[in-house]
Parts: structure tokens; C-alpha cells; sequence
């Protein structure tokens, strides 16, 4: 094989491999989101609507929830479960979450 040809596939692969990587750093879909949102209805009730003794997430804006989940990960913020919990999401996933929240009705 040609040095100019191994170029070219070089070339090639990278484009392709730069063209799955962006599709990987969009957004992720509706679906996903309310999941992994459905992971805080035990404590935060459904939809963020909570029970009676209970923090509610609905209509909390996502610049606050973002905030106290990063505080809960790094420690900042003393908790019984939530620093445990905020450390299996990543950055992009809380933000996606305190969003689906934010935009529920209190």
C-alpha cells in the first residue's frame, strides 16, 4: 500500500471516528433523561413532587440543583445517601437531570 494511500485512510478514519464522537457529546434524549430522573422519586417523590418531609426538586431551578449534587459529590455537603448517589452520575447527566426538574411544576 501507498504512503499517499495510507494517508487518505487515515484521514478517513479520523473523520469518522470525530463524526461518532460528536454524536456521543449531544444531548441525551427526553427518555433517558425522565430515567434517570425516576431514580429520585423514592425520596423526591414523582416528578420532583415530594411527600411531606421530603426536599422537592419540581420547579427548583437548575442552577440550584446543580449545585447542591456537586456539593453532595465532592463532599461539601454532609448527606446520608446523596453523596453516594450524586457520585454515580456524571457532570453532563446531573445537568440533564436538575434540567428535567426545573421545568416540572411545583
Amino acid at each position: 500500500m501507498s504512503m499517499k494511500r495510507l494517508i487518505v485512510q487515515a484521514s478517513l478514519m479520523a473523520v469518522a471516528l470525530s463524526s461518532a464522537l460528536s454524536a456521543q457529546a449531544q444531548a441525551p434524549d427526553a427518555r433517558q433523561v425522565r430515567s434517570w430522573a425516576a431514580g429520585c422519586a423514592n425520596c423526591h417523590g414523582t416528578n420532583g413532587q415530594a411527600l411531606q418531609g421530603m426536599e422537592p426538586l419540581a420547579g427548583v431551578s437548575q442552577e440550584d440543583i446543580i449545585r447542591k449534587m456537586q456539593d453532595f459529590k465532592t463532599g461539601r455537603k454532609p448527606a446520608t445517601l446523596m453523596h453516594q448517589l450524586s457520585k454515580g452520575y456524571s457532570d453532563e447527566q446531573i445537568q440533564a437531570i436538575a434540567g428535567y426538574f426545573a421545568a416540572q411544576k411545583k
